[in-house]
């Protein structure tokens, strides 16, 4: 009788043991989870940010006495392209509060994301312009204005519309190449940072090509230089606006259109 309940024993035990093993596993697959859904992405969209709005402002300071945007043009679509390569599968590699909202309403991210994106793309904009100061002589950071967008008062009308214009056509590449099922593609990262190259190379001499709200914010805040920056909101906001209206009634997949569905 005793070696039978010893059996008994024996298995019960064994039982509670992969029982409890089977619980830790599954706690530990959910924090995981967790984890890679929300923790990383924001952490990926904060670093990735930071060195974006780094690159851009020292290619812009470094840039210096030469007038032309084809240093400042090929820094950021090179770094923009290099950045959503290795971040992209973790975040999606937006780096651009105006990125991020018109991917939210096409779909192609979740509203708890929304706000901590932005919230942690401007801090990293904050910082990627902090450390391009530290890099630069004082003397030539502040004759760039650290990288800060600069403004003339009669062309304002003309500096909105600029920067409407180009996120028009960089959120366009974006949604379609990156989140529409239909015309999703692998070579989207290359195809991004080519936009801003092309964008920078257009518009650069009438608005800066700036197309990102974090890349304004954060070297106004460092530089402290805020004159007009309500453009660099606003254009770039209305731009994505009209992307997702696009996509959302003309150019989207079945999925993704509100009519002819």
């Amino acid at each position: 009788m005793s070696g039978e309940e010893t059996k008994t024993d024996v298995f019960t035990i064994s039982e509670m043991g992969e029982q409890a093993a089977e619980k830790n596993t599954s706690q530990t697959n959910k924090k995981r989870c967790l984890f890679e859904q929300f923790v990383q992405p924001c952490l990926a969209e904060l670093f990735g940010t930071s060195l974006f709005v780094f690159v851009g402002c020292a290619s812009v300071i470094g840039n210096q006495g030469t007038g032309g945007v084809t240093q400042p043009a090929v820094a950021h679509g090179l770094a923009l392209g290099v950045l959503i390569m290795v971040f992209g599968q973790i975040s999606g590699g937006h780096f651009n509060p105006a990125v991020s909202l018109s991917v939210y309403l096409c779909g192609g991210m979740s509203l708890p994301l929304l706000v901590p994106y932005i919230l942690l793309q401007m801090l990293g904009g904050m910082t990627g312009a902090g450390l391009a100061k530290a890099l630069f002589p004082s003397n030539i950071y502040a004759a760039s204005l650290g990288g800060a967008f600069a403004v003339e008062p009669s062309e304002l009308g003309q500096t909105t519309l600029a920067e409407m214009i180009m996120t028009v056509f960089l959120t366009t590449v974006v949604c379609m190449g990156a989140v529409n099922s239909q015309t999703r593609s692998p070579s989207a990262p290359f195809c991004i940072g080519l936009t801003v190259t092309a964008n920078i190379f257009a518009g650069g001499m009438v608005s800066g090509a700036c197309m990102n709200p974090a890349r304004a914010f954060g070297p106004a805040v460092v530089a402290n230089h805020w004159n007009h920056h309500w453009i660099y909101w606003v254009g770039p906001t209305c731009g994505a606006l009209l992307t997702v209206s696009f996509i959302r009634l003309l150019f989207g997949d079945q999925k993704t259109r509100v009519m002819f569905t």
